[in-house]
C-alpha cells in the first residue's frame, strides 16, 4: 500500500455526509489502493452491500433495520451520494475489493434502545449534552458558525492543494484534533460509544489477520482516537459481555434530503444537503452553476430573473467572500446575494430556494431485488399499477370515483390509512363537492417503510392486512362512535369481508348504548357511509337499518338531554345537533323507506327545542336557524322567536347565547342579518339596551359570534347599523328594499327572470347536471339544497 501514514491500518476519519470528506476519501483510496475497506455500519448489512453497485440504486438511500418481533423498533443508516461511506463502498465494489461493515450489530443496538426506553432512571438527573466536535473546533478557531468553519477548512479546499503534503494530510490533522477533544471531553456525552468502539476494534483485529495492515477504515472522525488506542482483546470482549440481543432484519430503503437535514431530528444531520450535493457533483465553477439553478427555479415560479441577475449575484457573492476573508463564497454569501439580487430583498422567494435547493427534495430509489416484507412488495406493485409514485414533495391529487383507476387509488389510500400508513390525507377539494370526487394530499416519508413493516403482521397484501386490522379494531372497540367510524372506513376502503364483523359489533354497541351524545356522535359517520356505499355500489341495507334506528332514538332522547346544561355542555350538544341535522338529510335520501317520517320527526324535535325555556339559549337559537334554512320556519316566525329571546326579561348572557346559536357558526349567519333588517333591528335594539354592568359579561360571546363573519359582511352590517335599520314592523322591513336609495343594487321585488338566468350556472357549479353513474341515484349531496329528480 502506498501513501504516507503511520503503522497499522489506514484510518480515514470523516464527517458523515460531508462532500469534502467524500472527495478526500476517494483521493486517499486511489492513492493507497487498500486490499479491503471497512465501513462504520451494522455488519448484518454486509449481504446488502453489492446492491449499492446496482444501476437502479440512486442515493439518498438508507439501511433500515427493524426488530422481527417488534417492527416498530427500527433504526436507519442513511447514505447520500456525497457521503464518504457511500463513496468508499462504491470505490470498493467497482474494484472488486472486499468491503464490510464493522459497527455494533443492529441486533444489539435495537435491543439496547428498547432497554433504554423501558429502564430509564428518572432520578438520575438530566442526561449529558452530547459534544458537537465540529462546533468545538469552530469556536476554538474563532468562528461563531460551525458550518462556516467546516466550509472554509474542508469544503473550500482547492482540489490538488494537498499534493505536497499527500492525500492523507487532512485526515492526520483531523485525527489529531479529535484526539485532543477526546482527551478533554471523554466520551463526549455518548456513553454507548465505548461499546461500539470495542466491537470495531475486534473487527479490526479480525481484518488484520486476513489482510495485515493493508486495509482502510472509513468511520466518523470522533472514533479514530479510540480505534488507535491499544487495548487487549479480553478487555474489549468484556465490554460486550451480556449485551441484549434481538433478531433483526435489514434492507435498503429510499431516503430523502429533507430527512438528512439536521432540523428533521437526525443526529448526524447537516444543515444543507442540497448545497452539499451540488458542491460534490459540480465539476467546476460551483457558484456560477448554483446561481444558474436558483435562476431556473425562480423562473419556474414565474419570477422575472434574467441572466444579468445571475451574473450580478455571482459577483456579489464573490465580493462578500473577499470582504469576509473567506477563501471562496459559501452558502451564506450565495444566500445573501440571492436575496439582494434575485429576490429583491424578500425572504419569501428565498424560503423556496432554501426548501427546494439548499435542503432539497430528492427521494432516492432502490432496486426491486432489495429485500422487503411481502406487504411492501404488494404496495410497490399497486403503486406502479395505479401510477402513484411515492414522492418526497407534498402534492394534491383529485380523484373521480367513477373512473376505475381513480376508484382503485382511493381504495388503496383508504386501506393504508386504516393500517396507520399515512401516505395520503384527505383534503378539501378544489373541484366538485359531490360524492364522486375525492381530494388527497400525498407525501412519502422514509419512516413509512417502518409503518409498512409494522402493518405486515396483519397480512401479506394491503387488502388482507386492512381486512384483518378492521376486524380486530371492531372487536376491540369500546365506544359506539369508534365502530361507526370503522364502518365508514370499511366502505371507503372496500373491505367486504370485514364489514360483517364490523356490522355485528355496531349492532351490539348500538343496542347497549343509551347516551344520546354517543348516539349523536355515531350517526354522522353512518350517514356518510351510506352515501359512499351508493357511490361504490355496495349493499348497505343492514347499515341503513341501524342508522334509522339510531336516528329514531336520538329524536326521542334529545329534548330531555338539552336541559340543565352548562355553557360547555350546551356548545358540545349544539355541534352534535348540527351533525345529526346533516345526517338526517343524508339518511332521507339513502333510506327511502320511512324517509318522510324521519324528516318530520326531526323537524318536530327542532320545533320543540325552539320554544322550551329550559333549553340552553345556544341550542334554541341553532334549532330556529336550522328550521329557517330548511324553509320550515318563515321569517315572521323567526323574528318572533328572536324577539322573545331578546326580550328585556331574558338575562343578557342567555340572549347572547341565543344570538350565537342563531347567527353564529352556521354558514351565512351574517348574510341573514344583511338581508333581513327586522332581525338586525332586533339585535341592534337588544344590544343597545344591555345594561353597562353586564355588557362586559356578554362581550366575549358576541365577539366570538361576529368575528367569524367575512370582512365584507362585517363592513356591510356596520354600514346598515350606522344609517339605522328599518324598525321591526315597519312596511318594507325584512327585505333589502327597506334600504331605499342608500342600498344600491336591490330592487323593490324579486326579479324572477334575472334569477332564472343564473340557475343553469348554479346547477353546473354544484354538479347537478353531471351524468351520474348508473349504480347511483341522482341527488344532491347537501340535504339543505332539497331534492331533484
Amino acid at each position: 500500500m502506498t501513501g504516507t501514514r503511520g503503522p497499522g491500518p489506514l484510518l480515514l476519519g470523516v464527517r458523515h455526509h460531508g462532500p469534502g470528506s467524500a472527495r478526500a476519501v476517494r483521493a486517499a483510496l486511489d492513492a493507497t489502493d487498500p486490499r479491503a475497506v471497512l465501513i462504520e455500519g451494522p455488519p448484518e448489512g454486509d449481504a446488502l452491500l453489492p446492491l449499492a453497485a446496482d444501476e437502479e440504486m440512486r442515493p439518498p438511500v438508507a439501511l433500515l433495520a427493524h426488530a422481527v418481533d417488534d417492527p416498530g423498533r427500527a433504526a436507519f443508516w442513511p447514505f447520500a451520494e456525497f457521503s464518504p461511506e457511500w463513496v468508499a463502498i462504491r470505490w470498493a465494489l467497482a474494484r472488486d475489493v472486499p468491503v464490510r461493515f464493522i459497527d455494533l450489530p443492529a441486533a444489539h443496538s435495537l435491543a439496547m434502545e428498547a432497554e433504554a426506553g423501558t429502564d430509564r432512571d428518572d432520578t438520575a438527573g438530566e442526561p449529558p449534552v452530547p459534544v458537537d466536535p465540529v462546533r468545538v473546533l469552530a469556536e476554538t478557531a474563532g468562528y461563531d458558525d460551525p458550518e462556516r468553519w467546516w466550509e472554509d477548512v474542508v469544503e473550500h479546499r482547492v482540489p490538488g492543494s494537498d499534493e505536497a503534503a499527500g492525500p492523507l494530510a487532512a485526515f492526520a490533522a483531523l485525527g489529531e484534533a479529535m484526539a485532543a477533544l477526546r482527551e478533554a471531553y471523554g466520551d463526549g456525552g455518548h456513553p454507548r460509544d465505548a461499546v461500539r468502539e470495542a466491537y470495531m476494534r475486534i473487527q479490526l483485529r479480525t481484518a488484520q489477520k486476513e489482510f495485515g495492515d493493508d486495509f482502510a477504515v472509513v468511520c466518523g472522525a470522533w472514533h479514530v482516537p479510540a480505534l488507535r488506542t491499544r487495548t487487549t482483546l479480553t478487555a474489549d470482549r468484556a465490554l460486550l459481555k451480556g449485551l441484549p440481543k434481538a433478531k433483526a432484519e435489514l434492507t435498503w430503503v429510499p431516503w430523502t434530503h429533507r430527512r438528512l437535514a439536521r432540523h428533521s431530528g437526525y443526529g448526524a444531520g447537516i444543515e444543507s444537503p442540497g448545497w452539499y450535493e451540488h458542491l460534490f457533483a459540480a465539476p467546476d465553477r460551483p457558484i456560477e452553476r448554483w446561481m444558474t439553478k436558483v435562476a431556473g427555479l425562480l423562473r419556474d415560479e414565474d419570477r422575472f430573473v434574467s441572466s444579468a441577475h445571475a451574473i450580478e449575484a455571482v459577483r456579489l457573492a464573490e465580493t462578500l467572500a473577499a470582504m469576509r476573508g473567506r477563501p471562496l463564497a459559501g452558502l451564506s454569501e450565495t444566500t445573501d446575494a440571492i436575496r439582494a439580487v434575485m429576490c429583491e430583498g424578500s425572504d419569501v422567494p428565498l424560503a423556496l430556494v432554501h426548501d427546494r435547493l439548499v435542503v432539497g427534495t430528492t427521494l432516492g430509489e432502490v432496486p426491486d431485488t432489495a429485500p422487503a416484507v411481502p406487504l411492501q412488495r404488494d404496495l410497490t406493485r399497486q403503486q406502479r399499477t395505479l401510477r402513484l409514485k411515492p414522492e418526497a414533495d407534498e402534492r394534491e391529487i383529485e380523484l373521480d370515483l367513477r373512473k376505475d383507476t381513480d376508484a382503485a387509488r382511493s381504495r388503496l389510500l383508504h386501506r393504508l390509512r386504516l393500517l396507520g400508513i399515512a401516505w395520503g390525507e384527505p383534503a378539501a377539494g378544489r373541484g366538485s363537492t359531490g360524492t364522486f370526487r375525492e381530494s388527497w394530499r400525498l407525501r412519502w416519508e422514509p419512516e413509512l417503510y417502518v409503518r409498512v413493516a409494522e402493518a405486515g403482521v396483519w397480512g401479506t397484501t394491503v387488502l388482507s392486512a386492512a381486512t384483518a386490522r378492521a376486524e380486530s379494531d371492531a372487536l376491540a372497540a369500546t365506544a359506539l362512535a369508534e365502530v361507526t367510524a370503522l364502518a365508514e372506513h370499511c366502505l371507503l376502503a372496500d373491505l367486504p369481508d370485514a364489514l360483517p364483523v364490523v356490522m355485528r359489533a355496531l349492532a351490539d354497541r348500538a343496542a347497549l348504548d343509551a347516551d344520546v351524545g354517543h348516539l349523536a356522535d355515531a350517526l354522522p359517520a353512518l350517514a356518510r357511509t351510506l352515501r359512499y356505499g351508493d357511490v361504490r355500489a355496495t349493499d348497505t341495507t343492514a347499515l341503513g337499518e341501524v342508522a334509522a334506528g339510531l336516528a329514531e332514538r336520538i329524536c326521542v332522547g334529545l329534548p330531555p338531554a338539552c336541559t340543565g346544561l352548562d355553557t360547555d355542555g350546551a356548545e358540545a350538544l349544539r355541534r352534535r345537533i348540527d351533525g345529526v341535522h346533516t345526517a338526517t338529510g343524508l339518511l332521507a335520501g339513502a333510506v327511502p323507506a320511512g324517509a318522510d317520517g324521519l324528516r318530520q320527526r326531526w323537524r318536530a324535535v327542532l320545533h320543540k327545542l325552539t320554544v322550551r325555556d329550559t333549553v340552553a339559549g345556544v341550542i334554541r337559537g341553532r334549532a330556529a336557524r336550522l328550521l329557517l334554512d330548511d324553509g320550515h320556519l318563515d321569517q315572521d316566525a323567526a323574528a318572533r322567536l328572536m324577539g322573545l329571546a331578546l326580550s328585556p326579561g331574558t338575562p343578557p348572557a342567555d340572549a347572547a347565547a341565543w344570538i350565537e346559536g342563531f347567527v353564529g357558526g352556521a354558514a351565512g349567519g351574517g348574510m341573514l342579518l344583511v338581508h333581513d333588517e327586522r332581525l338586525l333591528a332586533l339585535v341592534d335594539a337588544w344590544l343597545t339596551g344591555v345594561p353597562a354592568d353586564t355588557f362586559t359579561d356578554v362581550l366575549p360571546l358576541l365577539r366570538r359570534t361576529f368575528s367569524a363573519y367575512e370582512p365584507g359582511v362585517r363592513r356591510t352590517l356596520g354600514d346598515l347599523v350606522r344609517r339605522g335599520p328599518v324598525p321591526a314592523g315597519v312596511p318594507g322591513a325584512g327585505s333589502p328594499a327597506g334600504a331605499g336609495a342608500t342600498a344600491p343594487g336591490f330592487g323593490p321585488v324579486l326579479d324572477a327572470a334575472r334569477a332564472d338566468a343564473v340557475v343553469p350556472v348554479l346547477r353546473l357549479l354544484l354538479g347537478l347536471d353531471e351524468h351520474p353513474a348508473p349504480t347511483a341515484p341522482a341527488h344532491h349531496d347537501d340535504p339543505h339544497l332539497g331534492e331533484t329528480a
